[in-house]
């Protein structure tokens, strides 16, 4: 009988065996000769969601080749940290001290003036409104997705309490205590005010569509069951005033600014680095503010 631990056995023949691939040998990372380890990125990787660990990985790999460029220009022009407070009695890191330092040492963008801000305001006035508030109520019939038969059941419900209401809409607050399965029932199925975000997006499709004082035209299927809805009343969104929104406005512009020159400073210093193992958009020219 034939040893099973024997690799050299006649029971599979050699031409059939199949050996796990090996995993991909990743390229070493460096800037300017210092290397960062796998482990290192590795360990950075929960810092960056994706959408696969390859992904992950590349997303770790360079934000640490981009803290390992700040960190070395910060030595060249000599900076030394002077570490801050930073909320809650923590204070940063030497490194992280030095990096804040060289970005507000080399990066300088323009303060958003009112002239500016009052262009933007101009631009995009939908984003200056306060929020349209739907005052509304609803009957729910308590059904789960995967439940086909109390599904059924739930939809027929809520058919037969439509036609009721058909013919007495005023019985909607007394049917909703007697049969909503939501805790809004004990206050005739008020919901209160509500805006967008405040429901699931199948409730608010069809409650946007309403018009004030009208009850759903047919059953609203949600992931909670079928509801029937009344919508009482629409308080229409008003423009905001740019005086109470240029503090906002220029915060925005400033950031996105900011956000904009940082970006550029580090693909320059990239440019006149020697980075292996990580891709970097590099710019000519100066920086760009």
């Amino acid at each position: 009988m034939p040893n099973l631990l024997d690799t050299t056995s006649n029971l599979v023949p050699a031409a059939k065996v199949k050996l796990p691939p090996k995993p991909a040998k990743r390229p070493a990372v460096s800037v300017n000769g210092v290397i960062i380890t796998d482990q290192e990125i590795r360990a950075e990787t929960q810092q960056h969601p994706a959408k696969n660990p390859a992904e992950a990985y590349q997303m770790a790999a360079r934000a640490l080749a981009v803290r390992q460029l700040l960190l070395q220009e910060a030595a060249r022009l000599n900076i030394v940290p002077q570490p801050k407070t930073v909320g809650a009695g923590k204070t940063e890191t030497k490194e992280d001290a030095a990096i804040r330092a060289l970005i507000e040492a080399e990066v300088q963008t323009p303060v958003a003036d009112e002239k500016t801000c009052r262009q933007y305001y101009a631009a995009n006035p939908d984003r200056f409104k306060s929020d349209t508030i739907y005052e509304a109520s609803h009957i729910l019939f308590a059904a789960s997705p995967k439940d086909r038969t109390k599904r059924k059941k739930a939809r027929a419900d809520a058919e037969l309490t439509l036609k009721v209401l058909s013919d007495d809409p005023a019985r909607f607050a007394a049917l909703a205590r007697a049969n909503s399965d939501c805790p809004s029932a004990k206050e005739g199925g008020n919901l209160g005010q509500l805006t967008k975000g405040a429901t699931v997006p199948e409730f608010e499709t069809v409650l946007f569509a309403m018009k004030a004082g009208q009850i759903s035209p047919g059953p609203v299927p949600t992931p909670f069951g079928f509801h029937v809805i009344w919508l009482e009343r629409i308080i229409a969104g008003r423009q905001l005033p740019f005086s109470t929104q240029k503090a906002r406005i220029a915060g925005w512009l400033e950031a996105a600014s900011w956000s904009r020159a940082v970006s550029q400073y580090i693909t320059i210093l990239a440019g006149r680095a020697e980075i292996v193992g990580v891709d970097f958009d590099i710019a000519e020219g100066p920086l760009v503010q």
